[in-house]
């Protein structure tokens, strides 16, 4: 983090232009507020400072702007929008590095890949239906003490360990050409079971997404993890696989971890073409 330079020109006040949309399916439009400029605000902070006020631009009151978040420390993932065009972490977003860029406002846009629950709010079922796809967990079958574990490299640990920090926030699939927004609506008459089933099947129908590779790629590489190998393979050459990738590299740019992502999606491709060629001859 860069320190506050006390001698640089800073605004009276921080414009806040933000696209809000007030529930699943309504029209989005554009709300301008402006604050007070303090230094070495997150655009958390921003958002805090909006939602005291409860009023625009103007003075007019207005309902309370919607977002997510948890941690404040960039490790739960849940804050993610676009900021000024460019999807990343709202909390590790630095007004004073923002207003470099651009000096007139500030621009607040939710996730363009995922349903808008509300304002800045994204409904990310989708996201982790895909961890579930790829089967990212390390199976185990009860709790009781099944002995020392098969021993990892070193080489094996630096591997695995930026994997690791994936914290499914979203940054990759949203910048991915490949990865096009879902959004269903209920059907009348239809279930509330019936209607997950249907939106289940069809984010199972379209791209895995990058994370999701990237961590088949994870628990493939683990001593425990790996028994489920076949079955993630199996998952990652199945539709809206490893080949819907069009490898425009926009997720690497954007992950917020530096997670190499391009790495772990060619290492897909490699062990999903052997699968299958292994699949093909043991018929």
């Amino acid at each position: 983090m860069i320190a506050f330079d006390a001698s640089q020109k800073r605004p009276e006040f921080i414009k806040v232009r933000i696209r809000r949309q007030d529930g699943p399916g309504e029209k989005p439009y554009w709300e301008l507020h402006q604050i007070t400029y303090e230094p070495e605000l997150n655009v958390i902070s921003v958002l805090q400072r909006i939602a005291s006020q409860a009023t625009n631009s103007d003075g007019k009151k207005v309902a309370p702007v919607t977002w997510d978040c948890g941690c404040l420390e960039e490790v739960c993932g849940s804050c993610t929008m676009q900021i000024n065009g460019r999807v990343r972490q709202s909390c590790s977003a630095l007004v004073d590095r923002l207003l470099e860029d651009n000096e007139d406002e500030l621009v607040l846009e939710p996730m363009s890949k995922f349903p808008v629950i509300r304002d800045l709010m994204v409904d990310r079922q989708r996201l982790f239906r895909a961890l579930e796809r790829v089967k990212a967990w390390v199976p185990v079958d009860s709790y009781y003490n099944l002995g020392p574990g098969e021993r990892q490299l070193r080489d094996t640990q630096e591997q695995n360990y930026p994997l690791s920090q994936c914290m499914s926030c979203g940054c990759c699939v949203d910048a991915c050409p490949q990865y096009k927004k879902i959004e269903l609506k209920k059907e009348a008459g239809e279930t509330d079971e019936a209607f997950e089933a249907r939106k289940e099947a069809a984010y199972d129908e379209s791209f895995v997404g990058p994370h999701a590779i990237s961590q088949a790629m994870l628990f493939n590489n683990h001593p425990t993890g790996k028994a489920l190998a076949g079955e993630r393979l199996e998952a990652l050459t199945g539709p809206g696989g490893i080949q819907a990738c069009g490898n425009a590299q926009n997720c690497v740019a954007v992950c917020p971890k530096e997670i190499p992502l391009t790495t772990s999606i060619g290492r897909a491709g490699r062990a999903a073409t052997m699968y299958k060629i292994k699949k093909f001859f043991d018929k």
